[in-house]
């Protein structure tokens, strides 16, 4: 007879701001690998740095069709994942990126612990994650940021 399977949980009394996010980005034309290869790169250096409040970082290859890289991250709270994103080098790469996708799309998808949830997809054409089974509207006004996207969340849940 095989041995009882052991299976553990994890106690996050610790962490009860909790955020997780999920990022991915697809090469969607050949000039697109070279986009991948210059910002991955600067993406690890960023957070080999330990920015405040990033308590995990890995990395992921998603889907099959076109596979696409991203990474997971496990952020303390939705403020020191805000306020690392409005920060050098991130500030930069973001509005480099959305001048010129260089050949690529992005999408972000993010939980909140204490409830919520929120999305970008930029350049994206066929669904990715949520996109895949929920209707996709224009990211404009107040849906420009996250915090916005995440509490018109919670306001739509309640």
């Amino acid at each position: 007879m095989p041995d009882a399977a052991t299976r553990n949980t994890v106690d996050l009394s610790a962490y009860p701001d909790l955020v997780v996010i999920y990022l991915g980005m697809r090469v969607e034309e050949p000039r697109g690998l070279e986009t991948l290869q210059t910002l991955g790169p600067q993406i690890e250096a960023s957070v080999a740095d330990g920015p405040d409040g990033l308590l995990l970082h890995e990395r992921l290859i998603y889907g099959d069709d076109p596979p696409h890289v991203g990474m997971r991250q496990y952020w303390r709270d939705f403020d020191a994942l805000s306020a690392w994103s409005r920060t050098l080098p991130h500030k930069r790469w973001w509005t480099d990126y959305l001048r010129d996708r260089g050949g690529t799309s992005f999408w972000h998808e993010t939980y909140l612990r204490r409830g919520g949830f929120e999305s970008i997809y930029v350049d994206v054409d066929e669904g990715i994650g949520m996109g895949r089974f929920a209707p996709t509207r224009h990211a404009t006004g107040p849906m420009l940021g996250a915090r916005a996207r995440a509490d018109a969340d919670r306001s739509d849940a309640g």
